[in-house]
């Protein structure tokens, strides 16, 4: 116990609290503690949209695909509780350098805008330490490293390929994302034996987190059914050689790692590859 703490990934904001994805559930997940937001990002009429389907049915009172309407139409649309679709630069408005952002990217096209996005950030302060992007579209990841190489990536994983930790480094990523349901001991060491860093999603129960201990991840995506409150106000530790975190909140003090959220960190191989 080296008096790091757990990394609590607000999934949607928290989405059990408000309305997933939309700016109010984001600032609730701040006031719970949450280090760091994730949103899913859509590229649509030229906006860059926080929202997770391509369809408008589930989450807003319009319908159809998102795709075949205009901007002027989607903001026109209640996201629950009055709320709109925000856009991912009211996203970060709204998180105002408080804690780390997880952009997730959902819709085709996004690497171009979201590179050139994260590039105007910086100008206006946002480290590369506090911005994470990730997708399952492993193509627009790789784009997004192409156009900048300085971006964090993410790189989420569906089941249980062969070596998750070797298609993350073949896209020079920092991170694996693993789905709880998937995720073992081989595949995390084999990740940090890479170098790479391990997240896992979602975790709402606080006995998943402690199970999570041996694994030695190094984050949780928590509160994908709107249990946030319940795991971070439960305390909770998990152990890793170099990171060491707790969710204890609304008493969870700020902090930074060294380097930031997301230090920059592009592995070149696999220790066990050198010969």
């Amino acid at each position: 116990m080296d008096g790091t703490e757990l990394l609590c990934i607000g999934h949607r904001g928290a989405m059990g609290h408000a309305p997933e994805n939309t700016l109010l559930s984001f600032r609730k997940a701040l006031e719970l503690g949450a280090q760091c937001v994730e949103g899913d990002i859509y590229f649509v009429d030229g906006r860059l949209l926080v929202i997770h389907d391509d369809r408008l049915d589930r989450t807003t009172n319009g319908s159809g695909h998102l795709q075949d309407h205009d901007f002027e139409y989607l903001r026109s649309l209640d996201a629950g509780n009055g709320e709109k679709i925000p856009t991912l630069e009211e996203l970060f408005e709204t998180v105002d350098l408080r804690a780390g952002v997880n952009i997730e990217l959902k819709g085709p096209g996004t690497a171009r805008p979201v590179a050139d996005f994260v590039a105007a950030r910086r100008k206006e302060g946002w480290d590369d330490a506090l911005i994470l992007v990730s997708s399952f579209n492993h193509r627009e990841l790789e784009a997004v490293r192409r156009m900048d190489p300085h971006i964090g990536l993410g790189v989420l994983i569906a089941g249980t390929p062969v070596d998750a930790a070797a298609i993350a480094v073949g896209l020079g990523a920092y991170s694996v994302h693993l789905s709880l349901k998937f995720v073992d001991r081989t595949v995390v060491e084999d990740a940090h034996l890479c170098g790479l860093r391990v997240f896992v999603f979602t975790v709402n129960d606080p006995d998943d987190i402690r199970r999570m201990e041996a694994l030695r991840p190094k984050g949780l995506s928590v509160g994908g059914d709107g249990k946030l409150p319940k795991i971070i106000t439960t305390e909770i530790c998990i152990h890793s050689e170099s990171t060491l975190f707790t969710c204890r909140s609304p008493f969870l003090k700020s902090f930074r790692w060294p380097g930031g959220l997301f230090p920059s960190l592009l592995p070149t191989g696999c220790r066990g590859d050198q010969s």
